[in-house]
């Protein structure tokens, strides 16, 4: 393997405006105003030029998108959380940097497909949406209101319900705008950590079900992300070539940080990157309430790493430079606000 295959030594492809930075192109505000409840900033379209630096096959985005304190930055005024819920993608996906979304919701509940089809009418044709599998499948637990556990869960990696309460309805109402599956694996038992090969095998069995829905979408990507860092290695590696999936990076104080998780990566090569992150390291495996609270209103860096960032920014570089597709979502509570994460991430990448 290389161990520079996502370094510098690969080049930026050429920019020459890909079709993605033209659809951005500075909205007519004036003639939205009267069709849409949620406006965009129009200071935002200021990064055009930059989104058109960028790697046509690079696409950012946030986990969720219903932030009043992204007033100026994303929305041209001042909305409330439930407004922004409701109404706010259409005027999220025009801003030129954001070209995808990580819909969170449905990981806790499944969604219909009139739901996704919901989602799907908000955005142009080059969006594409990164989904998450519910819990109810990926998690071994089954777990109280407050996340405490109360029973192993019988249907953990089943295949036919991943099939029918995951994939197939994102499918048929997102149609060609569906970008990436994520399965991510919540924090595993003793029991199931000690049987790693029985783990595996399950999870093979699941991919396999989920690749043949997908026979007819080979854009899609399959990503699976895990919360204990055990899992990662060759048998992690061996069942998601298997049946073509890749890796999701996961950036928070649950996993290692992102050098040691490239490794997963280089085994898989080539492949394209799904990264999710998540929470700044600084404030541990369990510190969302503390990040929120620092954070909020999130329309400021106020944590910023630095050393991820650059990281982050040259394992795209390597990877889009090498033809393959890069999703990268962030969170606000990785350094303060994702919008001007994701700005000073692309700056570093077009650098």
């Amino acid at each position: 393997m290389q161990d520079d295959l996502f370094g510098d030594s690969l080049p930026v492809p050429p920019a020459n405006m890909p079709d993605h930075a033209a659809s951005r192109a500075t909205p007519d505000l004036s003639a939205l105003r009267g069709m849409a409840r949620v406006l965009p900033a129009p200071a935002g379209q200021e990064w055009s030029a930059l989104a058109g630096q960028l790697p046509a096959q690079l696409r950012f985005g946030v986990s969720t998108w219903s932030y009043p304190g992204w007033e100026g930055l994303v929305w041209d005024g001042e909305y409330d959380s439930s407004t922004l819920s409701r109404h706010g993608l259409g005027a999220y996906h025009r801003h030129p940097l954001l070209r995808t979304v990580c819909v969170d919701r449905t990981f806790w509940q499944p969604l219909t497909a009139s739901q996704y089809a919901g989602y799907a009418g908000q955005v142009d044709d080059d969006f594409r949406f990164v989904v998450k599998c519910p819990s109810s499948i990926t998690d071994a637990q089954v777990r109280g209101d407050e996340g405490r556990t109360r029973d192993a869960n019988p249907v953990f990696l089943d295949p036919s319900l991943a099939v029918q309460e995951f994939v197939r309805p994102a499918l048929e109402g997102l149609g060609a705008k569906l970008g990436v599956l994520v399965f991510q694996l919540s924090p595993l038992p003793l029991g199931w950590l000690s049987r790693s090969a029985s783990l595996f095998e399950k999870l093979g069995h699941m991919l396999a079900a989920v690749r043949e829905a997908l026979s007819a979408h080979a854009a899609v990507i399959v990503a699976v992300e895990v919360r204990d860092p055990e899992l990662l290695g060759q048998a992690m590696v061996d069942t998601l070539k298997a049946h073509g999936a890749t890796f999701c990076l996961g950036l928070h104080g649950k996993m290692p940080p992102i050098e040691a998780q490239l490794p997963m990566l280089r085994a898989l090569w080539p492949g394209p990157l799904v990264c999710r992150w998540n929470l700044n390291r600084v404030f541990g495996p369990y510190g969302y309430a503390a990040a929120q609270k620092k954070h909020d209103p999130f329309n400021a860096i106020l944590s910023e790493d630095i050393p991820t960032r650059t990281v982050l920014a040259r394992t795209v570089r390597g990877i889009t430079g090498a033809g393959q597709p890069a999703y990268v979502t962030i969170s606000n509570d990785a350094e303060g606000c994702a919008p001007l994460s994701i700005l000073q991430l692309a700056q570093a990448i077009a650098a």
